[in-house]
């Protein structure tokens, strides 16, 4: 397949045409193991995203986390001898479909649930996100990828901690391939999956993170590493909550996404089950224009819902406020992001 290429003495014509791409986090649709019963009322993964799908679908680009595989039958990759305590995740191939209905366009497969039922799974998600032109990146053997939306070249690419993902902590090895999209690319998204776990990790520390032995980046470090390389849009996910936002040489970061549509198996109290739609604005160089957040939670039986409470929008309000105090960026009561 080839890929056009914009040079410098491109027509810029439309340069001041806005591009609106949207994130979001961690996407688990249900799992058939160990049991049929963690998987969503009438076996439908549309209900879990009840009235999204369309928010999603509305912009030029769609981001999202895939936590999980897709495979119908097999076995663990991985040792898991008390599934009252461990999780792994695997969804049903027909739940593939639901991802293309609600609009992606990138996936990162680059999170530690990736690889829970080892290569079949991984091949059998990769042929069912080719066949729904869903493209994604962050394995080793598959680590960026690329989406033409109205004549702009979008580059992806996502890294993670864990075994077979490009790794966030090999800086240089991904400032490289963040180099490589930018020469060739309008647009690049890059994809993280790092930091520590939980409530306790609301906070972007601007170190490097360990969680259960286990380095999970710095991703502060990491993010501003690659806005520098040609970055310019950066979503983050891992923490299974929501962080602080930023935005950095007039590019885009948000620290983590929190869990977005995540049935049956994953913990949703507190601040684990508000999240974020995000929503920007960017120009055809990728430049930061303006945002909003849509305020979204889930329940443990109804999938993910509009939070009239809108909570999310004064988390992400207060933390960015603790995190980056000087921060360019404001946010309003209504989700809206805006330089200051």
């Amino acid at each position: 397949m080839q890929f056009r290429v914009f040079a410098g003495s491109a027509d810029t014509s439309h340069v001041e045409k806005r591009v609106t791409i949207a994130g979001v986090g961690d996407i688990m649709l249900g799992t058939a193991f160990p049991s049929t019963r963690f998987l969503p009322p009438h076996d439908n993964p549309l209900l879990l995203l009840g009235n999204l799908a369309d928010t999603l679908a509305q912009s030029d680009i769609t981001f999202g986390n895939l936590e999980g595989s897709f495979l119908n039958d097999g076995e663990p990759a991985k040792k898991c001898r008390d599934t009252t305590i461990c999780y792994l995740f695997r969804m049903p191939e027909r739940y593939a479909g639901a991802l293309a209905v609600s609009g992606f366009d990138f996936l990162s497969l680059a999170n530690n649930h990736f690889g829970d039922f080892g290569y079949p799974s991984r091949m059998r998600t990769m042929q069912l996100l080719d066949s729904l032109g869903i493209r994604y990146g962050g394995l080793i053997e598959y680590p960026f990828s690329f989406q033409i939306r109205d004549s702009l070249l979008f580059g992806f690419c996502a890294f993670a901690p864990n075994a077979g993902t490009v790794s966030i902590n090999e800086i240089a090895e991904a400032e490289k391939i963040v180099k490589h999209l930018a020469d060739t690319c309008d647009i690049v998204i890059v994809s993280f999956h790092g930091g520590a776990e939980g409530a306790d990790y609301q906070h972007v520390p601007k170190t490097d993170e360990m969680f259960y032995t286990e380095n999970r980046g710095n991703v502060y470090n990491f993010a501003h590493r690659m806005i520098d390389a040609g970055a310019d849009v950066i979503f983050g996910h891992g923490p299974h909550i929501t962080r602080a936002v930023e935005v950095y040489n007039d590019r885009f970061i948000a620290y983590s996404l929190g869990n977005f549509c995540t049935y049956g198996r994953f913990n949703l109290s507190g601040p684990n089950g508000i999240a974020p739609v995000i929503r920007i604005n960017v120009d055809t160089t990728g430049k930061f224009l303006s945002g909003r957040i849509i305020p979204v939670y889930q329940e443990y039986s109804g999938g993910v819902r509009i939070d009239p409470g809108k909570r999310v929008i004064q988390k992400i309000h207060d933390l960015t406020a603790a995190d980056f105090p000087d921060a360019v960026i404001k946010i309003n009561e209504y989700g809206e992001i805006s330089y200051k």
